[in-house]
């Protein structure tokens, strides 16, 4: 009988640390990361749909969010600073990561390879649902920098504005729409939360 590893890899996704080149206050892996990404992509999905109007798959929203850093498992998690240092590095890293994408799915029985191969790589018309992911991602981040900053890390001061500028520099009133209602919350302690 042929054994698969594809789940077991993906709960190796806990012990891929974020944020290496940062000292951090909290550690932060893919895992936990990734959750994030999922949760953030389908919440901008309901906003796209109900405040913007379009119509965007939800679930594979979640699903790739849950999914998009997957490849880490095999590749480590590259710093942004190293992986978009020029086009050559970029461009190399990307087929790095889609080779990794592309263990990943060998690891599957054939008959979980076609619902896997959406959520691993981006389809012709799903342009819309992988830059919501992207966004989510870089929301996903910003927060992580949001946090580390109530710690009193200022380490991230930097990384906040660069990633606060990239996420108004994509143009996407799904993006502004959030982080006008919903990250002010993240600045505020539980006690606060509880009582909005």
């Amino acid at each position: 009988m042929k054994e698969y590893p594809f789940f077991a890899m993906m709960a190796r996704m806990k012990y891929i640390e974020r944020w290496s080149l940062m000292r951090n206050s909290a550690a932060e892996n893919i895992s936990e990361h990734s959750l994030e990404v999922a949760m953030l992509a389908h919440g901008l999905g309901i906003i796209s749909r109900e405040r913007c109007g379009k119509d965007v798959d939800l679930d594979k929203l979640a699903l790739i969010g849950l999914y998009h850093d997957a490849n880490e498992i095999i590749t480590g998690d590259m710093p942004t600073p190293v992986k978009y240092h020029d086009r050559g590095i970029r461009d190399a890293y990307k087929r790095v990561e889609e080779m990794a994408n592309r263990k990943l799915l060998e690891q599957l029985p054939d008959y979980m390879k076609t619902y896997y191969q959406d959520v691993l790589f981006m389809r012709e018309g799903d342009e819309e649902v992988w830059r919501l992911v992207k966004a989510a991602d870089k929301l996903s981040a910003l927060i992580k920098c949001i946090e580390e900053e109530k710690a009193g890390n200022k380490e991230f001061a930097t990384a906040y504005e660069t990633i606060r500028e990239a996420l108004h520099a994509m143009k996407m009133e799904e993006v502004e729409i959030f982080m006008q209602d919903f990250l002010p919350s993240y600045r505020r302690t539980l006690d606060e939360l509880q009582r909005l």
